[in-house]
């Protein structure tokens, strides 16, 4: 297969691992860095080795580049997006795809219209933990899927980030930062959701940094940073999910747990790609499950290879823009619930993502 050759647009602190395993994937073929600061473009440039370093109108002008990673900020992911389609780019975003179910509904139209494809972070569903469970699941292990619960709770990025003011800007809090790894993770898992309910608020008004490059700047809060959600699959199933940048004292609860008919299935941090999968059956005990998947390391960039893969062979690519709107939109639905006092009915759906291949047929 010849390789999809990409070009990054965005060298702040998440490109770093991006640049790294892009340059190890033999389905892409790193060829450029671009950022607003160009200074920025040409240090990832030369510790990569990168012959091209890019203003973004100039890596979206290069007609060799087939796919424009974009690692913006999330206020930035549409206008980047819109701009590498028009230019006749396929895209794949960090998370979140979009802010606005507005913008995300845009983004998939030219995407269509253009013949071009939309892919998103996160990726960590593609990993050994998370596939190991689809697995277990699609296999009856715990009968049928009668609930979800989700928890990500900690004290916010202001004391680790050098540059956290996003993380508290509309498009930002813990359910738009973490949300899409646990809504990815549940969608892969159980399929698409129905309805969502849900509280929020804004605990603080303001924070302040203490990470040493903006050590005591104030940050006013503009999106809730503590939010429950309920979640009702098309299955039947219900979920819970708890995300809160509001508890320094951290918490002792798992990330994900799927409890069945017959059996409960704890589920790694699905903001990672490996992690310890157990398996409790009815009338029985916890055992950890051996994974049947690979991809347990720091992969993230798999899911632009998987879109390469796709470009070059047909059919589906895993991490797809579908989804990634389908989980922006109960999102948003979870903040509009808690607003307006009331279910939020979806009106997207998707299809679950194909399975990664098990170990035993990457080995054949």
């Amino acid at each position: 297969m010849k390789p999809v050759k990409v070009g990054i647009i965005g060298c702040g602190n998440i490109s770093h691992v991006y640049f790294t395993n892009l340059k190890k994937y033999p389905q892409v073929e790193l060829v450029a860095a671009a950022d607003i600061d160009i200074e920025r473009a040409k240090a990832r440039a030369v510790e990569f080795s990168l012959s091209k370093a890019y203003t973004v109108e100039q890596l979206l002008a290069d007609p060799e580049i087939e796919i424009v990673v974009n690692l913006t900020i999330p206020k930035a992911h549409a206008s980047v997006c819109l701009q590498a389609l028009e230019a006749g780019k396929h895209v794949y975003v960090e998370k979140p795809i979009v802010v606005t179910r507005e913008e995300g509904k845009q983004v998939l139209e030219l995407a269509e219209k253009k013949g071009l494809r939309v892919a998103s972070a996160p990726e960590t569903f593609l990993g050994g933990g998370i596939q190991t469970c689809r697995k277990l699941i699609d296999e009856g292990a715990i009968g049928m899927p009668v609930s979800a619960t989700g928890f990500m709770l900690c004290g916010g990025h202001e004391s680790w980030h050098p540059d956290p003011e996003f993380y508290y800007e509309i498009g930002g809090g813990p359910m738009f930062d973490m949300g899409p790894y646990y809504l990815t993770a549940f969608v892969t898992l159980l399929g698409p959701i129905r309805r969502v309910t849900g509280s929020a608020r804004i605990t603080h008004a303001e924070r302040t940094i203490t990470s040493e490059k903006k050590r005591g700047k104030l940050i006013q809060v503009e999106t809730p940073t503590n939010i429950t959600g309920v979640l009702d699959f098309e299955n039947g199933a219900i979920g819970t999910l708890l995300t809160s940048f509001d508890v320094p004292g951290g918490t002792s609860l798992p990330n994900i747990e799927i409890h069945g008919s017959k059996g409960s299935l704890i589920v790694p941090d699905p903001n990672g790609f490996g992690g310890k999968v157990k398996l409790r059956r009815a009338g029985g005990e916890w055992e950890e499950i051996e994974l049947t998947h690979g991809h347990i390391d720091n992969n993230r960039g798999i899911g632009v290879a998987d879109m390469a893969r796709a470009i070059r062979e047909g059919g589906e690519h895993r991490a797809n823009g579908t989804m990634a709107y389908h989980v922006l939109e109960a999102m948003h639905g979870i903040h509009d619930a808690s607003r307006d006092g009331k279910h939020y009915v979806m009106e997207s759906t998707c299809a679950r993502p194909e399975p990664m291949p098990a170990l035993e047929a990457q080995s054949q």
